[in-house]
């Protein structure tokens, strides 16, 4: 039997094996012509119908030398329907079909062509997230962004805070607070600068060991965003979504059609609480920033907040789209829905449909945390050195004027389907609505465990151990007879401070009043509790003691009383393994292992000790990430007994220490480092054992630092 095609029958195409299979014909034009379907420069299509006949490749019979099966079915002329994603243009999350998978990134932990490092790639712009905050002032918003902030920063992630406030008093004539010599920076185009700086956080007020403002000279600001009393010209300068990406809007002022014009279109079911600025107005105020300046119906000053906040925005956006930043937080009321609205169409004209939004509201119901957080606010920047009783009250009719144009977050968001969380007492309730995203949902999970409880976090190394006698890295050895004489120190240093400090605790209590006296200045804590009548806590703070699974660890711990104290070893808290290296001391890795003692020496942080078990700074952040959590969860005092990559990696989450300080923070040994959180931050204090009088000694204003061999 020859080897021919089959006979060709009306209405398909006979094929032959010699036709070229891979030939892109469904880019040429074709045509019906005798029921075939041809393309016009003659050649024959081979649609998916014809495809299916193609007989195997050098034999135009099948097996047992039965053709291929053909049918009498012509080929359809009309062209494939497109696929068309479903798209929820008003949501805050990424959700078009064509964006990027975005799965979790961890610094240390995972890795990709696009991030070689675990860092988010800059093209990953859905992994990305904005945190949009809202409240009413007093509400604890600033306290909840910095927590958060340094939380982000100490996993790797880079974030910035762009605090609204600041930047208002700036442009407004006032002073910020801690203010330096004003400086200019080219990346802001002119806007103030008022971040934390993309690498770390300082938690610290006045002397935190990061710059914490770049700002314009304030009259210079004034005059930009508002001259004479009228906004200026808006810059010609503004890239959009289409523009950044390449893409070509489809309408003509630039915006993003399928994300903004979605919130015009909801408007109308939400005009009664839409909040705007009347046309015609009395006589503006001065830029005193009273009570007054927050009145709607000051138009020069509303107008100065509007662009204030909209600067603020252009800044946040610029860092997450264009200067690597994987986390934005915009700090600042944005209590109406109107004001939200103008943010999202910004937000969705500048990073287009992936970027994820997350609004983000503290709100204070309980009466007594209330109240501590406004008289805290008399010691901040707005009303420093007034009198306390008329700044308060001023206070207090600022407040009253933003609550009569709230809006809360729920009804609108929630039939946009926008994510968002709200944070209700500073932890006591959260509610959450469609989180979706790695980071936005690292974030629900470090807010659903912190808390306002006055209490210590005490850190220290073990005592000193026979391989620290010896040198030696790593390893497991026990106390040498010095570190168990540490240990003992210890157990009575820690028993006399936990006294001391409920002592203090008590008088604070009975020296506060609420209501508030007439010029009392000192706020209680502001702390949702339980309290007996007396307003004392009956049963007193619980002492936790965490070693390690390390001999010399747990030793250090061996002498405090189980019945006071409760004891558990961590695995968490265990040294970085050196792998290969360790029980070798470093002048044997430098001669035996030249390459990696020098590749470590260049880069402590991002270096893991090669052999089995070896681990990097990185690995420590991520396995004390469950600790860090559990501190900031717990009410209770806790004494941490660690190594130094364990205490390095601890202190650089409670001081906000820069990522390039964190591997070479000196932490020797005898050192206690006592941490105890406040409403602004974190109290930091130092202790030195002394062995010649067996006690601590306070060091004053003990300032980290970094160590002075890259051996450590």
């Amino acid at each position: 039997m020859s080897n021919l095609p089959p006979p060709a029958i009306e209405g398909t195409t006979n094929i032959e094996s010699k036709y070229d299979v891979s030939r892109d014909t469904l880019a040429i034009p074709s045509r019906i012509i005798g029921g075939k379907l041809q393309n016009l420069d003659g050649s024959v299509r081979l649609d998916s119908t014809s495809m299916s006949m193609l007989p195997p490749t050098g034999n135009g019979l099948t097996k047992n030398g039965v053709g291929a099966a053909l049918t009498d079915t012509p080929a359809t002329t009309a062209p494939n329907s497109p696929k068309i994603p479903p798209l929820r243009q008003n949501s805050g999350s990424a959700t078009s079909a064509r964006s990027r998978p975005t799965t979790l990134d961890i610094p240390g932990l995972t890795k990709s062509k696009a991030s070689p490092d675990g860092r988010i790639a800059q093209r990953d712009v859905g992994a990305k997230l904005v945190i949009v905050m809202v409240g009413l002032p007093a509400r604890g918003k600033s306290y909840v962004t910095k927590k958060l902030a340094r939380y982000l920063n100490w996993l790797q992630h880079n974030t910035e805070i762009f605090n609204v406030g600041e930047r208002r008093r700036v442009a407004a004539g006032g002073q910020t607070p801690f203010q330096q010599a004003p400086q200019m920076d080219y990346l802001t185009k002119g806007r103030p600068k008022d971040i934390v700086h993309k690498d770390s956080m300082s938690t610290t007020i006045p002397n935190g060991i990061i710059e914490q403002k770049e700002q314009l000279d304030p009259p210079t600001l004034a005059a930009k965003i508002l001259i004479n009393g009228e906004p200026e010209s808006p810059s010609p300068k503004i890239e959009s979504f289409q523009h950044r990406s390449g893409k070509k809007s489809a309408s003509a002022n630039g915006h993003h059609p399928e994300t903004v014009a979605s919130f015009l279109a909801n408007e109308a079911n939400f005009a009664h609480l839409n909040v705007s600025t009347p046309d015609e107005l009395p006589n503006p105020e001065t830029m005193e920033q009273s009570a007054d300046f927050f009145d709607p119906h000051n138009r020069k000053a509303a107008q100065l907040r509007e662009q204030v906040a909209m600067s603020a925005l252009d800044d946040l956006l610029d860092y997450v789209l264009d200067r690597g930043g994987s986390v934005g937080i915009l700090d600042a009321t944005n209590s109406t829905l109107e004001r939200r609205k103008l943010i999202m169409r910004k937000i969705r004209e500048r990073g287009g449909p992936e970027l994820n939004v997350l609004f983000l509201e503290s709100l204070c119901v309980d009466e007594h945390l209330l109240e501590s957080n406004m008289r805290l606010k008399l010691s901040g920047p707005d009303y420093r050195d007034q009198d306390p009783t008329t700044a308060l009250a001023d206070f207090k009719k600022r407040v009253a004027i933003y609550e009569r144009n709230y809006v809360p977050l729920g009804e609108y968001e929630e039939k946009n389907d926008m994510p968002y969380v709200q944070i209700i007492d500073v932890g006591r309730k959260v509610v959450s609505h469609q989180i979706r995203g790695f980071l936005s949902a690292q974030t629900v999970y470090y807010l659903l465990n912190f808390n306002l409880s006055p209490r210590q976090i005490w850190v220290t190394r073990h005592g000193e151990s026979i391989d620290n006698v010896n040198g030696k890295i790593g390893g497991d050895s026990h106390l040498s007879a010095n570190g168990d004489k540490y240990a003992r120190a210890l157990t009575r240093f820690i028993t006399y401070e936990r006294k001391e400090w409920h002592v203090k605790q008590q008088s604070k209590a009975l020296s506060t009043h609420f209501p508030p006296l007439p010029g009392d200045t000192t706020p209680p804590n502001p702390e949702y509790t339980l309290n007996t009548e007396d307003g004392m806590d009956s049963s007193g703070k619980n002492f936790c003691v965490w070693t390690s699974m390390l001999n010399r660890s747990i030793e250090t711990a061996q002498y405090f009383d189980e019945d006071d104290y409760d004891i558990k070893q961590m695995k968490m808290l265990d040294e970085l393994n050196a792998g290969v290296m360790e029980g070798m001391t470093y002048e044997e890795i430098k001669t035996k292992h030249a390459d990696e003692y020098e590749l470590r020496r260049r880069d402590k942080l991002h270096y893991r000790y090669p052999g089995p078990g070896g681990e990097g700074y990185l690995d420590i952040i991520n396995r004390l990430r469950a600790v860090i959590v559990e501190v900031e969860r717990m009410t209770d005092h806790v004494l941490l007994v660690g190594h130094r990559s364990v205490a390095r990696v601890l202190l650089a989450y409670f001081k906000g220490l820069k990522r390039e300080d964190v591997a070479d923070v000196d932490v020797p040994l005898g050192i206690l480092y006592m941490l105890e959180p406040k409403p602004y931050g974190v109290e930091f204090k130092a202790y030195r054992y002394n062995p010649d009088s067996d006690w601590f000694d306070y060091v004053p204003d003990y300032q980290l630092r970094r160590a002075t061999s890259h051996a450590n």
